[in-house]
């Protein structure tokens, strides 16, 4: 019988978490410019309208719970719109900005599937910044390139966090479903249309 997550998953909720939302991941990864080897300045400032225009109402609605996951965005807001002022980019942008409503009552677990996906981007920015970093100086790409230290140990951090926090199955299956929205939110944003349910 196929569960979601699987049961192959269903001690581990990090590789449930890859498994349930690697076609998203793909989806969205594939369609960004900003990936492509010949990104411009223009594809970064896109690029950056499109994370501010999801990641603020998550932040504003993450911030409204007093339990479960404790990870805080709005620095990474604030390197989204210092890079945007640099390049002279408008800080409202022209991305469309409809999404459902994120839901009043969600669990802990689906926030924390929630975090996973922005904590999982900047782990793609850092790959960006060392494809860019050259080819968009003087700019000096703030968001992409994120801490001093890198991603990696705020990444540690998240990992060894979720796995206290996201332990049995119902709790694995509702952080998959917060990750799945999570992704589906930024690729309604870039597309203007709600991809399939899968």
């Amino acid at each position: 019988m196929n569960r979601s997550p699987d049961a192959a998953h269903a001690a581990d909720p990090l590789a449930a978490l890859r498994a349930a939302t690697a076609g998203r991941h793909a989806a969205l990864d594939s369609g960004l410019p900003i990936g492509s080897p010949d990104a411009s300045l223009d594809d970064y400032t896109a690029h950056l309208a499109l994370l501010r225009a999801w990641l603020a109402p998550l932040q504003a609605w993450l911030a409204r719970f007093a339990d479960g996951p404790a990870f805080d965005h709005e620095a990474r807001l604030g390197l989204i719109e210092t890079d945007l002022a640099e390049a002279g980019a408008s800080l409202h942008g022209d991305v469309v900005t409809f999404t459902d409503a994120w839901p009043a009552a969600a669990s802990p677990a689906y926030r924390w599937g929630v975090h996973y996906v922005i904590e999982g981007s900047q782990l793609g920015g850092a790959v960006l910044y060392e494809r860019l970093r050259e080819r968009l100086a003087p700019h000096r790409l703030r968001y992409l390139k994120g801490d001093a230290a890198g991603p990696g140990p705020r990444w540690r951090a998240f990992m060894q966090a979720l796995r206290a926090g996201v332990r049995t199955p119902d709790e694995i299956a509702d952080a998959c479903a917060g990750a799945c929205a999570a992704f589906d939110s930024i690729l309604e944003l870039r597309t203007g249309s709600r991809p399939p349910q899968s």
